[in-house]
């Protein structure tokens, strides 16, 4: 144990990541702001989340929302004028997508651009800022409400997204197991929503249900690149002034359940492999100092090449073309997937909780264990060296209520041991087993 300390201890040495504090402020208008400024970057990245309660009534459109603004604003009705404009801007880039965060359904918009510093031209910033600020909102409205044409063309694409899923056996395999095992909790909702609730919507409804978000919902900004923090705020607050209303609550619920017998599932389609998707309970939150142990247990587990299941399912006994568990932080769950021929499902079943049990009993090798934490303390890493994963990381302790960094989660990772590891596998609780069949 004595030389896993050490090992461990080394690890941490070597890494020297970046220390990512991030200073909050609150705007005016209730907007916070997380600004951290870095030498380390040639670019600024900007981004700004909007939460909002994932729920039935609103996933179709929290999901249209920031691909309909991105489509055109007053400033730039077109996307063609905006890229015009963003490529003198020495190609700024800059977009919106839709996040599934555990029961949080967040818009996020982002702008990268080069550092100012580096072309010695400080309007670059503002002007890429005032765009930015003009596509999220100054949107092109009409009629009182959104370009229609915007609208039903982004309606379209959104459609064939969701019905994508279908034909994307592998994702739709590990969808369908968080929707039967979370069934009446709202993550069982897709982050896309319904195409049923899609169809509902037209281009006044969104228009009028993102002005009520711009007024209610939750809002982060966070800038990171190597700026003056109190000059980048005095013009965020310039920029990003707008009326807002009293902000509501959003949230996540966790839910902690031990189940006795699990859910068993089957679906049948016409599929030339099997898709195996066991769904667990983790009983433990982001913001546990059990989650480091956590950690580590899903990477002995299935985690890498090294893994228990990598191993064991897919190279000695030759049952899965592929076999992974990965963990939904912020929901509390882990999940477990494999592709297999039909015949083979109640003996992959039985390796799998063979390398369950081993865990538990302990039998993990310092091979394992060793392996598991470089691999999590180099992909922490790679986070370090990423503007996007930085504050992608920074966003999850938020949502959790906690300030952890990357520096923070590696230092932690390594003080974990093999016992904690034995310790977090009792909290661990199979919930729903999901299999893919042919017909």
């Amino acid at each position: 144990m004595e030389k896993e300390k050490i090992s461990m201890s080394k690890i941490f040495e070597e890494v020297g990541v970046l220390d990512q504090t991030f200073k909050q402020k609150t705007l005016k208008n209730g907007v916070n702001t997380y600004i951290h400024s870095t030498p380390k970057f040639k670019t600024t990245t900007f981004y700004l989340f909007i939460h909002q309660n994932l729920a039935r009534e609103t996933a179709s459109k929290t999901a249209l929302l920031p691909f309909v603004l991105k489509r055109g604003s007053k400033s730039f009705p077109t996307s063609r004028k905006l890229n015009l404009f963003l490529e003198d801007l020495y190609g700024t880039n800059m977009g919106g997508d839709v996040l599934k965060r555990g029961e949080r359904h967040i818009m996020q918009f982002f702008m990268e651009t080069v550092n100012h510093n580096y072309i010695g031209d400080k309007n670059i910033l503002i002007k890429g800022l005032k765009a930015f600020r003009d596509m999220i909102l100054d949107p092109l409205v009409e009629n009182e409400g959104f370009k229609a044409d915007y609208v039903n063309q982004e309606k379209e694409i959104l459609k064939r997204n969701i019905e994508s899923l279908y034909n994307d056996k592998f994702n739709y395999a590990i969808e369908r197991c968080f929707q039967e095992m979370c069934k009446g909790e709202a993550f069982s909702i897709y982050k896309y929503g319904t195409v049923e609730d899609l169809a509902l919507i037209d281009n006044k409804i969104l228009y009028n249900y993102y002005r009520e978000c711009l007024a209610h919902c939750p809002m982060d900004f966070f800038v990171l690149g190597d700026i003056d923090e109190e000059e980048i705020t005095e013009i965020i607050e310039d920029i990003f002034s707008f009326e807002r209303k009293e902000v509501k609550q959003v949230k996540t619920d966790f839910v902690s359940k031990f189940v006795q017998e699990p859910n068993y599932v089957e679906e049948k389609q016409d599929v030339s492999q099997g898709k195996l998707t066991m769904g667990f309970r983790t009983n433990t939150k982001y913001s546990d100092k059990d989650y480091y142990p956590l950690m580590v247990y899903n990477g002995i587990l299935g985690g890498g090449t090294h893994s228990k299941l990598f191993q064991n399912v897919r190279e000695k006994a030759s049952l899965a073309y592929y076999a992974f568990s990965r963990l939904e932080k912020n929901k509390g769950l882990m999940l477990i997937s494999c592709g297999i021929e039909f015949e083979d499902k109640e003996k992959a079943i039985d390796i799998i909780n063979k390398q369950l049990d081993d865990i538990r009993k302990g039998n993990i090798s310092d091979y394992e264990f060793d392996s598991t934490i470089k691999s999590l303390v180099n992909s922490f890493k790679e986070a370090a060296d990423n503007p996007s994963m930085i504050i992608s990381l920074y966003l999850d302790s938020i949502i959790n209520g906690i300030q952890r960094t990357t520096e923070d989660i590696i230092y932690n990772l390594s003080k974990v041991t093999k016992a904690d590891v034995i310790n977090v596998a009792e909290k661990i609780c199979l919930d729903t087993i999901f299999f893919l069949n042919k017909k």
